[in-house]
């Protein structure tokens, strides 16, 4: 299935002259490209919150400073430097952020710039993840799929690689860049890391810690979702332990799931993407995008977006 093939709904759409009276049929856009608006989606909704007001204030330089706790030097001086330039010149800061993300949303939208796009949002992702998620906890110890570690900017990065053009045939649609095992590694690690990160760190696994980690996201936003955050905390309370072994367990299950037949690989998906909802939604408060000063919607809709990028291809029959 190459990219340009036409599905059986797209040959039944009713067909219009060009200009020297060629017929010409739309064609809907496949699969693959209809993920790669997605990841443009969400670029475009990250351009967007770097334009709140809270951005262009002391509060966006203060978090970055931020991320840099616990790091080792390389890491926290450049944290502390980009944290420290941004502070100096907020607006010019924000601007260009804002601008950066816009053209790479609308890139990868028009796909004459797509590859363009896709390329340059790869250091971009990476260097947002060192110098603005300080490489999301991972050598600071802090990293937890419940709060958005190992940090949702790399997995940007892992998506425009799985979703670059190609005309190559694949079993899922991560697969058509490089091949269905790089691939299903590339889910392995992961999904991996997620599990690994869910019960290594040992503030994951004290008895209060998801309840204190939930009940903590409650501060500043809506009411509806702050009292999820606290039935929620409520709920994990002394429960930290078992909480980390069980998510642990699951997120092994969905990083192992991909390598099973058809029937087990998309069970696994779907509880791909159970797990990442749950997760937006009452860990990370939807990316905090209703509080005023949400950078991007954290982890939950890339993981849906990926897990979607592997579910296994369906064979359709064009209509001549």
């Amino acid at each position: 299935m190459s990219e340009n093939s036409v599905s059986a709904r797209a040959a039944a759409w009713p067909t219009s002259r060009g200009a020297r009276g060629v017929p010409r049929t739309w064609a809907a856009p496949s699969f693959r490209r209809r993920l790669q608006l997605g990841l443009a989606a969400i670029w475009l909704l990250d351009a967007v919150l770097q334009l709140q007001s809270f951005m262009f204030g002391k509060g966006f330089s203060q978090m970055l400073a931020g991320m840099a706790a616990g790091n080792p030097g390389f890491i926290a001086d450049p944290i502390t430097w980009s944290a420290r330039l941004v502070a100096d010149h907020p607006t010019w800061a924000n601007a260009a952020f804002a601008s950066v993300q816009l053209f790479l949303a609308v890139g990868i939208a028009w796909r004459p710039a797509v590859k363009v796009a896709l390329a340059a949002s790869i250091p971009w992702a990476l260097g947002v993840w060192w110098a603005g998620e300080g490489l999301g906890g991972v050598l600071a110890g802090t990293a937890n799929p419940v709060m958005g570690g190992p940090g949702a900017v790399i997995i940007y990065a892992l998506l425009a690689v799985l979703l670059w053009p190609t005309d190559r045939d694949g079993p899922f649609e991560a697969a058509r860049p490089f091949g269905a095992t790089p691939a299903r590694l590339l889910w392995l690690i992961l999904w991996g890391s997620l599990a690994w990160f869910a019960i290594g760190p040992a503030a994951s696994r004290a008895s209060q810690a998801m309840r204190n980690m939930i009940a903590g996201m409650a501060s500043g936003e809506p009411g509806w979702l702050a009292s999820l955050d606290r039935n929620a905390a409520n709920l994990v309370a002394g429960q930290g332990t078992t909480v980390a072994v069980v998510l642990a367990a699951v997120l092994g299950l969905v990083a192992a799931g991909v390598f099973l037949p058809v029937p087990g690989a998309r069970a696994a998906l779907v509880l791909a993407v159970v797990v990442a909802a749950v997760i937006w939604v009452v860990g990370e408060n939807l990316g905090g995008i209703l509080t005023g000063s949400g950078t991007d919607p954290n982890t939950g809709p890339l993981l849906i977006l990926l897990a979607a990028a592997y579910w296994p291809a369906t064979r359709r029959k064009a209509i001549p």
